[in-house]
């Protein structure tokens, strides 16, 4: 007589979590899953403020994004009511100049090698230089060439001969935004990585896909709501797990409010320093949480500007160079017209001043491109200081693998063995890669 095989318990509902337990639920493995907080969603969720309903952040997908799209689907989320989708059109507004590039409805790469060359508010030498280095990197199936070790992202773009306003106005923005690490550190290879799946194949992967709705609505709140639905899944919020229990270089189990809970197999899929402080005691998972520890990390800062409800973007997105603030999105797409968000990537000397002190200085800079708008009326800040891994160069042989060095333990989160940086599609390809190996350990054939 077969009987179903244990629950695999998955320790965090961010989204690497719930990504694994969605898999895990699709192939009929029953999941237990702890969450520490008390929502859903890691560090992309939603959050009360002064009777605002915000993001921790102004999060971005984009059609590359294809497992966050896969599981979005199996949940039962509209796509179209939930994502504006948008053909790529990048906005970036300096003090002198104003970049604006379109891609027009050709087959990837035609649409940017013409996005290219039609950009407005930059020389043609430049265009041109930007057209041979996008060439060059398809080539070279966007990777370094074999003999060189990872670079910057800053020497990358040198080598290749970038102009200065391109390069301030187009490729660090898109650094930031996607690395969240400054040009002069970021690896190269994950930025190649990013472009690789963002230009090369699809037109649609280029495409900005701008969130209708809260980020716990987006995914992780309506996944676990799915997941509740099978009696066999159960999913707890306020309960962090105190400890592992390991024996004989495999997982016995896990300690949860003081109680021992005889478990065979574990997706851990915190916070990075919460995986370490998991793992650390543990002799054969030393290496692993000290490499874990190794990674630094980058903050980014997100302000709420609210205007009177008429105020608007000429765009759904518009980056600014040349001061603190780097992007300006339009939340009256998710129902909050009048309300600007303002992201800052990586670290800066912002990071040090008081919450007046920036609120007063991004109201500024956004006064010198919108004098007409009135003074905000209010601002909301969230800083979150570890928002992701510093991307710097050669931090790919510093992320640990997702198969752990004990038994039937595995780890899951943007910061392990991938292609992409810390981003949403990031943390989900690790739940959905952690959840597969568990399957094809007990099923070798599926």
């Amino acid at each position: 007589m077969s009987t179903s095989p244990p629950a695999v318990v998955v320790i965090g509902g961010g989204w690497a979590g719930m990504a694994a337990a969605l898999q895990l639920h699709h192939h009929g493995r029953a999941v237990h899953l702890y969450e520490s907080a008390r929502q859903y969603g890691g560090r992309a969720r939603s959050v009360e403020i002064q009777g605002h309903r915000l993001d921790n952040g102004q999060h971005l997908l984009i059609g590359a994004y294809r497992e966050s799209l896969r599981l979005m689907a199996q949940i039962g989320l509209d796509e179209k009511k939930a994502l504006l989708r948008q053909p790529l059109s990048l906005h970036v507004w300096g003090k002198a100049t104003q970049l604006q590039l379109k891609t027009p409805t050709l087959p990837a790469p035609l649409h940017l090698a013409i996005g290219l060359l039609q950009a407005k508010g930059v020389s043609l030498a430049e265009r041109l230089a930007a057209l041979r280095m996008a060439l060059k990197l398809r080539l070279g199936n966007f990777r370094l060439p074999h003999d060189t070790h990872d670079i910057s992202v800053a020497e990358l773009l040198q080598q290749h001969r970038q102009g200065r306003i391109f390069t301030e106005m187009f490729w660090e923005p898109l650094c930031l935004a996607t690395l969240n690490t400054p040009m002069a550190e970021a690896s190269a290879q994950v930025f190649l990585n990013v472009l690789r799946d963002s230009f090369s194949q699809h037109r649609r992967d280029a495409e900005l896909l701008i969130p209708k709705v809260g980020l716990g609505e987006l995914f992780c709140e309506t996944a676990a709501a799915y997941l509740q639905e099978t009696a066999t899944n159960r999913l707890s919020l306020s309960r962090r797990v105190d400890a592992l229990h390991i024996a004989n270089n495999a997982l016995q189990g896990i300690e949860i409010d003081g109680a021992f809970l005889p478990c065979q197999e574990i997706i851990l899929a915190t916070s990075p320093r919460e995986a370490a402080r998991l793992l650390a005691p543990h002799p054969p998972l030393q290496a692993t949480a000290k490499a874990i520890n190794g990674l630094d990390s980058q903050p980014i800062v997100t302000a709420y500007l609210h205007y009177p409800t008429e105020v608007s973007l000429p765009a759904a997105m518009i980056g600014l160079h040349g001061g603190i603030a780097q992007w300006l999105t339009d939340r009256r797409h998710a129902g909050q017209p009048g309300v600007i968000a303002v992201t800052i990537s990586a670290e800066g000397e912002h990071m040090g001043w008081d919450k007046e002190k920036l609120c007063r200085r991004l109201q500024q800079e956004i006064a010198q491109h919108f004098p007409h708008w009135p003074p905000a009326q209010q601002c909301q800040l969230i800083r979150e200081k570890h928002a992701t891994f510093a991307c710097r160069v050669g931090v790919q042989d510093q992320r640990p693998a997702q198969q752990a060095a004990v038994q039937g333990l595995w780890l899951a989160g943007d910061y392990t063995a991938g292609d992409y940086p810390a981003t949403l599609e990031g943390a989900v390809r690790s739940g959905v890669q952690c959840a597969d190996y568990i399957l094809q350990t007990r099923n070798p054939s599926a």
